[in-house]
């Protein structure tokens, strides 16, 4: 089995040309502020067809420091910092309010580019998360009302009967407040841009917030 596996991972490419157009990225015309180009590649991304550019990594640590990583949707970006939302209790939601700091990764394959980008975070006003949730989907609200998240499930009967309860107040209520849902923003310390290179000359420009605002440095691949 590990040598049919490897052999597979042997087997396969990256940024096959057929598929992957590598454009280029001079650091030099770089916008100030990470939040431009973060805006500028985001929209370039979706114009190149990469599928699903607003899903992203979403890393953070527990109480003891051990690290936990998942795949969450992007609900917005703004000079306050990134956003995304879940329940409070979850254990991402636990692990927050344990270690309120956490890293962001988006790839887009279909261009051989990626963005990091960690600092601390904040819940924002309840208000802000209800109507974050409220301008969603029916199935976006009927998840969020379906609820205990991460917990251990009995059985897959007992999540059917719960979604569909969820479901059909979603469509009653589409109001129906959801007390445990919060929208969390990570204000970033640290924004990394990467765009890859045929020939492994990736360029990296890192934007680093200081006192003065934000410093630009270039690093090796």
């Amino acid at each position: 089995m590990g040598t049919e596996l490897h052999e597979l991972l042997r087997s396969l490419r990256v940024w096959d040309p057929e598929t992957t157009e590598l454009p280029a990225f001079d650091p030099d015309t770089a916008p100030g502020k990470p939040l431009a180009l973060f805006t500028e590649w985001f929209a370039e991304a979706v114009a190149a067809g990469q599928s699903e550019p607003h899903t992203m990594s979403l890393a953070t640590a527990d109480a003891d420091g051990t690290p936990d990583v998942r795949i969450v949707m992007l609900h917005g970006a703004d000079d306050d910092g990134w956003t995304f939302a879940t329940h409070a209790d979850s254990r991402k939601g636990r692990q927050l309010a344990a270690r309120p700091y956490a890293a962001l990764a988006f790839y887009w394959s279909v261009q051989g580019r990626q963005i990091r980008v960690r600092g601390p975070v904040t819940a924002a006003p309840v208000e802000e998360g209800q109507a974050d949730l409220h301008a969603r989907s029916t199935g976006a609200l009927a998840a969020a009302l379906t609820g205990r998240q991460s917990e251990v499930l009995g059985s897959a009967e007992e999540l059917a009967r719960a979604s569909e309860e969820a479901w059909e107040r979603a469509r009653r209520e589409p109001e129906a407040p959801v007390p445990s849902w919060t929208l969390y923003r990570l204000r970033p310390q640290e924004v990394e841009f990467f765009q890859g290179d045929e020939r492994r000359r990736h360029v990296r420009l890192r934007y680093r917030r200081t006192d003065g605002g934000w410093a630009r440095e270039l690093l090796w691949p």
